[in-house]
């Protein structure tokens, strides 16, 4: 299993960066633009919702040229420091996120994604992952904090 880590400071409160980091239209906001990132499936439907405890959230992308739909489960969830979603259905064999927040100051949080994934496809995917999908990863996740960042510092 691959793991991968990424943190950003952001200045902003701990509760604005939690809900922020959970905020369904966001997410689809401040991901790649050519990936053309939608939500099919949520818990409130498919408008401003923030995903809690339990629910699960249907997204549907274009990676690697090919349109696929990962649904995710948040499994755990501990206001405002942590939550936890793990894939449910989509490409990988296995995949979780854990999204942790930490005070840093009165208006200043970081904010740490792990991830964890196992691709699909036995010793095709296991060469995938080693020489394309990490990085692919890594560079999704560092991409798309650099824009939350952007978006609630402004």
């Amino acid at each position: 299993m691959i793991s991968i880590q990424s943190e950003i400071t952001i200045d902003r409160p701990i509760r604005c960066c939690f809900d922020a980091a959970r905020d369904l239209d966001l997410h689809t906001r401040t991901v790649w633009k050519h990936t053309h990132e939608k939500v099919i499936s949520s818990p409130g439907g498919i408008d401003g919702q923030l995903i809690g405890y339990g629910e699960m959230v249907t997204f549907e992308a274009t990676h690697f040229l090919v349109r696929q739909q990962l649904t995710s489960k948040v499994v755990a969830f501990e206001p405002p420091y942590m939550f936890t979603d793990q894939m449910q259905q989509g490409a990988f064999h296995r995949m979780t996120h854990i999204h942790e927040f930490e005070v840093l100051g009165p208006s200043s949080t970081r904010l740490r994604d792990t991830l964890y994934f196992e691709a699909p496809y036995g010793w095709v995917g296991r060469l995938a992952k080693r020489f394309i999908l990490q990085s692919y990863m890594k560079n999704f996740l560092e991409y798309r904090n650099k824009q939350l960042k952007k978006m609630l510092e402004s």
